[in-house]
């Protein structure tokens, strides 16, 4: 199993230590970094910050949100950062839910996305194999344009830019059981939102078929401390805003999978909390357990046991939000 840093998206404005954080990470043999985007700041800049700061360690988004560009922008965006940086890039992309890609991106969210994202993916796919002009008779992304408001002029066009790796891995953000198991058919590796090293008999049905080499690369937010209640804090305001702010009561991909997770009452607990502006609340009312199932916190010896669990599993790529040099280098040691 190996590790990567996931250093998330931006809040407020940029974080100061990212740089410094991902050179610590290359330092101590991390194989990856990972940045992403909500409704702020996008991945791919910061991440070609971070890669004119680094020389070896893999470049990936997890995510790059869909509904932000169309296929061919995405492909342009990750070609390039790969020519940039030597063949470093990782492309992580995610659908998002209905709030995001219609409050913030202005564009109705597929009725079907799993056909949306199939497509999504062919077309960069042809992008990055660059055997001919790119085309695509699709619902969602059609190439050339063919809508009753165009012009009827498009053509099919060739990137212009000889792509340096027709294979740049694609990795999708999956979540629902029919999205994890096109993932495993479409893309080269996975990034579940939450992992459970305990439950991975919740994924077992859509990962079947996983062939050899695709990467199951989870988040989990990291802590080397003496405190473990006070530890799991941040992963209880996480997951507070995922389950109750980031989708809407009658569609909330994170909430149904908690719920999946065992969790469905809590989940929807949370999620009238948060809607009441009980934001407090919300947070507390998150499970020690389940945000300690999904996280590495406490001290050394405790985090060394559970990273165990981790290695067990079919876990390639364990992807960690950690704020601290200290838990970085912990966790290398522990894993070497």
């Amino acid at each position: 199993m190996r590790l990567g840093l996931a250093l998330g998206y931006w809040g407020r404005g940029p974080n100061p230590d990212h740089v410094a954080l991902a050179q610590e990470a290359e330092r101590l043999g991390y194989s990856s970094v990972w940045t992403a985007e909500a409704w702020g700041s996008d991945a791919f800049t910061a991440l070609t910050w971070i890669a004119a700061h680094t020389s070896t360690i893999e470049l990936g988004t997890a995510v790059a949100q869909m509904a932000a560009r169309t296929p061919t922008a995405t492909a342009m965006q990750a070609l390039t950062l790969d020519h940039l940086s030597g063949g470093r890039m990782a492309l992580g992309l995610g659908l998002s839910g209905p709030q995001v890609v219609e409050g913030w991106y202005g564009r109705p969210f597929p009725r079907s996305p799993l056909t949306a994202t199939r497509e999504y993916v062919d077309v960069i796919r042809q992008v990055l194999r660059r055997e001919g002009p790119v085309a695509l008779d699709g619902r969602f992304h059609p190439l050339p344009y063919d809508g009753d408001d165009g012009t009827g002029l498009g053509k099919p066009l060739k990137p212009i830019t000889h792509p340096l790796r027709a294979g740049l891995p694609v990795f999708l953000g999956a979540e629902g059981p029919k999205n994890i198991a096109q993932t495993v058919r479409i893309a080269d590796g996975w990034l579940p939102l939450y992992w459970s090293p305990l439950r991975t008999d919740v994924y077992e049905a859509s990962l079947d078929g996983v062939r050899d080499g695709f990467r199951i690369a989870p988040m989990a937010r990291a802590k080397v401390c003496d405190d473990i209640a006070e530890g799991l804090l941040p992963v209880k305001a996480m997951l507070g805003f995922y389950i109750g702010g980031m989708g809407h009561a009658a569609k909330n991909f994170h909430a149904d999978l908690m719920a999946r997770m065992g969790y469905e009452a809590e989940a929807r607990h949370i999620q009238e909390l948060f809607a009441e502006g009980r934001r407090e609340e919300a947070v507390l009312a998150v499970p020690d357990a389940f945000a300690d199932e999904i996280s590495l916190v406490g001290p050394r010896e405790r985090i060394a046991e559970r990273l165990e669990l981790w290695r067990k599993g079919p876990v390639t790529d364990l992807l960690v939000l950690a704020p601290d040099r200290e838990t970085l280098r912990v966790l290398a040691e522990l894993n070497a």
